[in-house]
């Protein structure tokens, strides 16, 4: 129960109105002074609302009477002879007009001529003379026929003589008006904001009775009377200093704590034997938290805090609290917090590059300084190579060694280490599968028996203590990691060797997981090589540089081809499939063979890339069935170069276009037409055809070049003109190196393909063609001059069988097909002879009966040609066959016996 107010046997005094507690007391002045102010406020605004309105009937008065005095023809109608009879309808107008509630208009005597009240015309005005004297005025007048705000101004001739006088006014009624319209809103105001005041005091009253709990005075006097009771009994130092520097109250405890003498309370803080730092805190008055001071043998956390704020006279008020115990815990609690923190670094830090060297050497760099001086970490061969660890761990490799100085006297990194003897903490370690400890290595004999030499050093050095730890993962063991600590910090204890295990497992599942990357990684780019081209082809058309990176995170689906055709010409191809990994490559490699069988058919860019999307396409439709990734978003580039004509055709699926540097060194980016990527159905593919000189350099490449997270692919793009524009008259090898030291990104997010070639054309001395007009007469002629082109060429050794070929297509062009007839022949690295016609027809192999009269002649081209087949064009097809410069194909005598059999002449036709 709330104790009664005032001394024991008096009932308590109430305040004023009977108001018993102060925060009421608080709350009735504040109403009573805010009523008077409200109402102060609007007698104020009343009286000026009152003025304004009287002013502005005034103003409009005025402003009336002088525009009717001052209006053409005012002054002539009160000179005329019935001035009423000219001037009262134009009075009756303005008044109407004017927002007035009276004009009248009057001569020089008073008398009025017009009024808008036509009853008060002819009766005279009051108070108007100073008006007929020439002078205009305004008044509150007072009188017949009603009071009211008038102006009255003279009607001047222009004679400057007085013929006449305007009087115009607002009754004093219509002023009153305007006022008692506005008495709501005033009234209203008032109202809301002496609720608004009422409101705000309850918040104030209340506020106070919750600071005071409704206490009265006596009651707050009974309180204070406990106040040094309460003081002394707690458990916690209390004092305050003046602003003089002497102590005017201090508890018991403060004193036992201080030990302070008895007459303490009085005396400046300087004079009471205290420490020096704590006397000068508390003589200063400097603001403080849990600043930690040693008094005898107790470590005190002192507060201060200055008590003008709070009210009282100026000084600080000082607590003060034993924490020598506390202080041991906390130490404690901050050592864990320390180790929960670096286990957190560890699992951030540890395992970011998924390379297992990388992994371990970042275990030994968070765990120094802060648990070890210095770390080293073994790992196990299989491991390092990726490959599942094996049983034995008796000889690891050093992988990683990090240290507070670099001339620590530890194996360095690629040292084998050998655990040969049972007694060493590694040895120990391996075999229990526990952290193992030697808090003083001085003492451990065991240690010393691996290496004898190399301990003594490592203790000459000052190492002083170790924990060895397994790495483990799954339950195998992949390495070891062993933790130094030298004679500057403290030896470890058995607290130390569950943050070892627990830090040792963290790496080690990272260890692994690199590991298990590196096993796959080193697979991929194992299948990815093996379906690159090894080597590339022998051709004459183009010098060939290339290169190749895999992503460093995984292997993609970039691939490069060179494809020798027919006629000396070549083709180049460029790809890339989306995504990393297995997959990847392996669709990279269906890819790539399915361009090689492609080509085979010799098929124009368009066409060959028409044939790979239907392909793409009817793989993803199989595949997704079995929720098998397709292959779609693959791009390809393919150019075929002819180095006879010097023409390259090319076309592009979703592909990057190829970059031309011209033998002047000028470089440009070839506008081919771009589809979408294959599988996307983006046929039929359209060629651009370019004439690339001699020396000229085509530079095939993949998006992972030009384009990385720090790089956009206008700005590759730009890059890779740029460097190939400084390039001069580099050799394709040399344009490799060039953009790859210019463009290879810090970290290769993607696969990089580059692929140059150099243009090569024919001479005039390795091409011979002839015309040939549709008729068998001419087989002839054509056969004796490419016989002595032969010669010419030092090819007799095969003039016969090149003789006999031709004359075999030259006569079947003529029989079978249609002009335009030409022959070409082609001396490069083999000899090269081409019949094109404007047929379409393709010839084909069949067999022939024994008594067919045709149908051989193919199969002699067959078997007398290296190679052979047939190619369309746009203009009809060409039928070519390759042998060797040397060592033609022998004649077969039994060829032209009769009683050759069927099947040694196979299936030949036209």
């Amino acid at each position: 129960m709330r104790a009664k107010s005032g001394r024991p046997g008096r009932p308590g005094r109430r305040g004023w109105l009977g108001v018993r507690s102060a925060a009421g007391q608080v709350l009735f002045l504040q109403i009573v002074v805010a009523a008077v102010l409200i109402v102060a406020a609007i007698v104020a605004l009343i009286y000026e609302s009152r003025y304004d309105s009287e002013r502005d009937a005034l103003n409009r008065s005025l402003a009336a009477a002088e525009s009717f005095a001052e209006a053409p023809g005012t002054a002539a109608a009160l000179r005329s002879a019935d001035p009423g009879a000219v001037l009262q309808e134009p009075v009756e107008r303005a008044w109407t007009g004017s927002g007035v509630d009276f004009i009248s208009v009057m001569r020089p005597d008073g008398i009025r001529v017009a009024d808008n009240e036509q009853s008060l015309v002819g009766e005279r005005a009051e108070g108007v003379q100073r008006a007929a004297d020439g002078w205009g005025f305004t008044e509150i007048f007072e009188g017949e026929p009603n009071d009211a705000a008038r102006a009255v101004v003279p009607v001047t001739a222009p004679d400057g003589t007085v013929v006449g006088m305007v009087a115009a006014g607002v009754s004093i009624e219509s002023v009153g008006d305007a006022v008692d319209r506005q008495l709501p809103l005033y009234f209203g105001a008032g109202g809301v904001a002496l609720a608004l005041a009422t409101v705000s005091a309850l918040l104030v009253s209340r506020r106070l009775r919750r600071q005071t709990h409704g206490l009265g005075p006596a009651e707050m006097t009974r309180m204070y009377e406990h106040h040094d009771a309460v003081l002394h009994a707690v458990r916690e130092g209390v004092l305050i200093v003046g602003e003089d520097g002497r102590l005017t109250l201090v508890n018991d405890e403060a004193r036992r704590l201080l030990d302070l003498p008895p007459d303490a309370e009085g005396r400046p803080v300087a004079e009471l034997g205290l420490a020096r730092d704590t006397a000068e805190l508390l003589a200063s008055g400097r603001p403080v938290t849990d600043e930690v001071h040693l008094v005898g043998d107790r470590l005190l956390a002192v507060n201060t805090r200055p008590t003008r704020p709070f009210g009282g006279p100026s000084g600080t008020v000082a607590t003060l609290r034993d924490t020598t115990e506390l202080r041991a815990v906390t130490g404690m609690a901050e050592v864990a917090r320390e180790r929960l923190t670096l286990l957190y670094e560890a699992g951030v830090r540890i395992g970011t590059t998924l390379d297992v060297v990388r992994t371990a050497e970042e275990l030994t760099e968070v765990a120094v300084p802060r648990f070890a001086d210095f770390v080293t970490v073994e790992l196990l061969d299989p491991v390092l190579r990726g490959e599942e660890p094996s049983e034995a761990h008796a000889v690891m490799r050093r992988a990683a060694v990090s240290g507070v100085r670099d001339d620590h006297p530890l194996q360095p990194v690629g040292d084998v280490i050998r655990f040969d003897v049972a007694t060493t903490p590694m040895a120990a370690a391996l075999d229990s599968g526990r952290a193992v400890l030697e808090a003083d290595l001085t003492l451990a004999h065991g240690w010393r028996e691996q290496d004898p030499e190399g301990a003594d050093r490592a203790l000459a050095y000052g190492i002083r203590s170790l924990v060895t730890v397994p790495l483990q993962a799954r339950g195998v063991v992949l390495g070891l990691a062993d933790f130094w600590r030298s004679e500057r910090s403290e030896r470890f204890e058995e607290e130390d060797l569950a943050f070892a295990e627990e830090l040792a497992a963290r790496a080690a599942v990272a260890i692994d997981n690199a590991r298990r990357f590196t096993r796959e990684h080193t697979m991929a780019v194992t299948l990815q090589r093996s379906l690159l081209p090894r080597v590339l082809p022998e051709q004459d058309a183009v010098d060939i540089a290339y290169r190749y990176l895999p992503a460093q995170a995984g292997v993609g689906g970039d691939w490069f081809d060179v494809i020798p055709l027919p006629g000396a010409r070549v083709a180049l191809v460029v790809g890339d499939v989306v995504g990393h990994g297995l997959h990847a490559a392996a669709t990279m490699g269906r890819l790539r063979t399915a361009v090689h069988n492609f080509s085979a058919l010799d098929l124009p860019p368009d066409e060959l890339l028409g044939h790979l999307d239907e392909l793409v396409s009817r793989i993803d439709e199989e595949e997704s069935g079995e929720g098998a990734a397709g292959i779609t978003g693959a791009t390809c580039l393919y150019a075929i170069y002819d180095p006879a004509s010097g023409a390259c055709c090319m076309a592009t699926a979703g592909h990057f276009a190829p970059a031309v540097v011209r033998p002047d060194g000028t470089v440009e980016f070839t506008d081919v037409p771009v589809f979408p990527p294959l599988g996307l159905g983006g046929g039929p593919f359209e060629t651009r055809e370019v004439r690339l000189s001699e020396g000229s350099r085509l530079v095939l490449y993949t998006d992972g070049l030009i384009e990385h997270r720090d790089r956009d692919v206008d700005t590759g793009l730009r890059l890779l003109g740029s460097t190939l524009a400084d390039g001069g008259a580099r050799t394709p090898e040399e344009t490799c190196r060039a953009v790859f030291e210019a463009m290879l990104p810090p970290h290769r997010s993607d696969d990089i393909a580059l692929l140059v070639a150099r243009t090569r054309l024919l001479s005039d001395e390795q091409v011979a063609d002839w015309d040939v007009p549709r008729d068998p007469a001419a087989v002839a002629p054509v056969r004796a001059a490419c016989g002595r082109q032969l010669e010419q060429w030092g090819l007799e050794e095969i003039g016969f069988t090149t003789e006999l070929m031709l004359s075999e297509l030259i006569t079947n062009a003529i029989r079978y097909g249609s002009e335009p007839i030409h022959v070409r022949m082609l001396r490069d690295r083999a000899l090269i002879c081409e019949v094109s016609d404007g047929s379409s027809t393709s010839p084909h192999l069949r067999r022939a009966a024994t008594t067919d009269e045709g149908g051989r002649g193919l199969y002699l081209v067959s078997q007398f040609a290296g190679r052979w087949g047939t190619r369309y064009t746009p203009s009809g097809k060409v039928m070519w066959t390759e042998q060797p410069l040397a060592g033609g194909a022998p004649l077969v005598a039994p060829l032209f016996d009769d009683a050759l059999d069927d099947a040694a002449l196979g299936d030949a036709a036209w």
